[in-house]
């Protein structure tokens, strides 16, 4: 039974940091996301058709866009700049926020 309860605990445990690490706090994130706005609008439709819109995005691929702006992966120097001082909290909060907006619903050909 020891051993059972064990394996289990450790199992369960494995799991704290993938929820710790994909948690947002999406109102934290709206007054975080307040120099986003210029470009990709508060609740992450764009102002201009050249940025892209956010609201709606699974939050995951925002989470990893921003990291991969902040770690130099992914190339565009305005998002890199602004991504460069994003602590994993201010990602995951920003992202939690544009996540939970309305966004797209259907893609269409243009």
């Amino acid at each position: 039974m020891n051993k059972i309860q064990s394996s289990l605990t450790v199992a369960l445990l494995s799991f704290i940091p993938a929820i710790a690490f994909s948690a947002g706090n999406a109102a934290a994130g709206k007054s975080k996301s307040v120099i986003c706005h210029a470009c990709h609008g508060e609740t992450g439709q764009s102002v201009q058709p050249i940025y892209p819109n956010l609201g709606g995005q699974h939050q995951d691929y925002l989470s990893k866009s921003l990291r991969g702006f902040r770690d130099g992966s992914r190339k565009n120097a305005i998002m890199s700049g602004f991504a460069a001082n994003l602590s994993d909290a201010d990602i995951e909060d920003i992202s939690a926020w544009y996540a939970s907006q309305q966004g797209l619903t259907e893609i269409t050909d243009k």
